[in-house]
Formats: structure tokens, C-alpha cells, sequence
């Protein structure tokens, strides 16, 4: 529970705030980009403007429940009731984004896929009881797909309530997390109708994407959003091979998609298949011409 007296010195005056328990996962500013900011000066998140309106209030407070160290308060106690059932949150045509981010996996994005052949569930969430509880009553979960080993956090409590068959490579899955279905090489894998696992080395070893419809491209922390309409991806945060991700995500180009949904950093979304493969080709020549990007 975030502590008032460890309120950090940025944060506007005023009800909502964040302590210095933060981890600056980012969860926040992408829930409330009006209310939340980065402080650069000790790199951690802050409220920069406190909320607005009714609407403001409900992001803010949807922040609040899904800060994976829950870092985030509310002076005057702003009741979460309408923020927890506002997750998931519909993104487009059956996707959803989870929010109740885990600090195993810091804080990282999660999704949930509604369909009628069965329910899929993208990394994994906090096993937070209101957020299992609503996905119950969306018909539960069949797939579990955790794209690489960072993003798993509460994996098994959710493959134990819904009986959810986990897919995950081998590369990154040792022998106790128990996966049901393991991907080995480098091939495309289809799992189900409209659903295609793609083994993206490179942020991990046994990195791996997943296509929905053509459509949505669940990257885990391979390739995300910069914020500003562009793809981008780090050397940085490159745990196995920076070339073989590079390679991976030339071999992206191959495939057709209009969504982009990361386990951390922005959301993109493109007007059409070909202004996201325009983004994405540029993303390859920065990371070619510079080393990172």
C-alpha cells in the first residue's frame, strides 16, 4: 500500500500521488498519460497534473489498482469499485487489455483475447481475485500464451482455476513451470484457427510473438510503440542477441498486422497493414545503421 509519508517530492499537490516504492514500469503513464509523467530527475513515475472530471479520476484510480508494487494512493481513499470493473479494458474486436500488472514481471502489459472457440489469455496478469473472477464470467480461459520467461508472473494460479493449457517455447521454459505445450524451432506454430505462435529470438532465446487474426501482433518485449507513432526496440533490454533480434524482426516482414501490443511500452496501432510494415522497415534500418534504436 502506497505510504503518504514516502510521497515523492514531484507529484502535483493533491489527492492521488506516488510513493518512492515505484519501479517505474511505465503501467501508469500509459493507464493516465494526463495524470501521470516520468520524473527524470530521479526516474520514477509522479502525478504531474492531478485528475479531472469524472473520467480523469476513473484512470487514474484504474492506475491504481493495476501498479504492480502499488505504489500509487489516494489521500481521500477514492473508491476503485467502477476502476476494477473497467478491466479488462476492450481494446478492438474481442481484445482487452488486463491491467492488475505483476511485479514479477515488472509490471508488464497483458491481454486478454475473447473468442468463441475458446478464450485466450497473453502473458499473465497479477492473480488478483476481482480480475480472475471477471474473466470467469467471460467464459474463462483455454490458452494461456506467455511469450517469453520475463512476462509469466502468476501463470500457474491462472492454468489452476481454468484449467488453461500453457504454450511457451522451450528456450525459455525450464522443467518446473509445468507448460503444457512447448514450441520448439524456429517455425511458425499454428495453435488454434486465426492464432499463430512466430519464435522471435533475440530479447530472449525463446522469444515468440503471437498473430491474431492478421490482425493483432502480441509482442511480449520483443518490438513495441515509441509513444510518438513509431515502432522501436532496445539493445538494452536485449537478454539473448541483439543480431538475432534484428533478424527476427526482419523476418516480421513477412507477416500482415495492424496492431502492435507489447508487454511493455506504447500500443501502436496503424491504419493499415502497409503503414505498419512502413514502421516497421524503418525500425530495421535504425536498428542496422545504428546498433539500437
Amino acid at each position: 500500500m502506497a505510504q503518504p509519508d514516502a510521497r515523492l517530492a514531484g507529484n502535483a499537490p493533491g489527492d492521488f500521488y506516488v510513493d518512492d516504492s515505484c519501479i517505474d514500469c511505465a503501467m501508469c503513464r500509459f493507464l493516465a498519460p494526463r495524470v501521470f509523467g516520468r520524473d527524470d530527475a530521479v526516474g520514477l513515475s509522479v502525478v504531474e497534473r492531478q485528475p479531472e472530471g469524472d473520467g480523469e479520476v476513473l484512470r487514474a484510480a484504474m492506475a491504481l489498482v493495476s501498479c504492480p508494487t502499488s505504489s500509487i494512493g489516494s489521500l481521500a481513499k477514492t473508491d476503485v469499485k467502477e476502476a476494477v470493473l473497467a478491466l479488462p479494458e476492450p481494446i478492438c474486436d474481442g481484445v482487452h487489455f488486463c491491467g492488475f500488472a505483476s511485479e514479477k514481471s515488472y509490471g508488464a502489459s497483458s491481454y486478454f483475447i475473447a473468442r468463441p472457440e475458446g478464450n485466450v489469455l497473453v502473458d499473465s496478469p497479477r492473480a488478483a481475485k476481482p480480475l480472475m473472477d471477471r474473466l470467469e464470467a467471460m467464459g474463462g480461459v483455454a490458452l494461456m500464451f506467455l511469450s517469453h520467461k520475463d512476462d509469466i508472473a502468476d501463470h500457474a494460479k491462472y492454468a489452476s482455476r481454468f484449467g488453461a493449457a500453457r504454450v511457451m517455447h522451450e528456450d525459455d521454459a525450464w522443467p518446473s513451470l509445468g507448460i503444457e505445450r512447448l514450441v520448439e524451432g524456429q517455425d511458425e506454430v499454428t495453435l488454434a484457427p486465426g492464432l499463430v505462435a512466430i519464435p522471435l529470438p533475440g530479447h530472449t532465446k525463446g522469444s515468440m510473438a503471437l498473430l491474431y487474426d492478421g490482425t493483432f501482433l502480441f509482442t511480449g518485449d520483443h518490438l513495441w510503440g515509441d509513444g510518438g507513432g513509431m515502432l522501436g526496440a532496445s539493445r538494452g533490454v536485449c537478454w539473448y542477441s541483439w543480431a538475432a533480434q534484428t533478424k527476427s524482426m526482419e523476418r516480421l516482414l513477412d507477416y500482415s498486422f495492424e496492431w502492435v501490443l507489447p508487454g511493455h511500452g506504447d500500443p501502436l496501432h496503424a491504419e493499415s497493414p502497409r503503414a505498419m510494415r512502413e514502421k516497421l522497415e524503418a525500425l530495421i534500418a535504425r536498428m542496422h545503421r545504428r546498433g539500437s534504436a
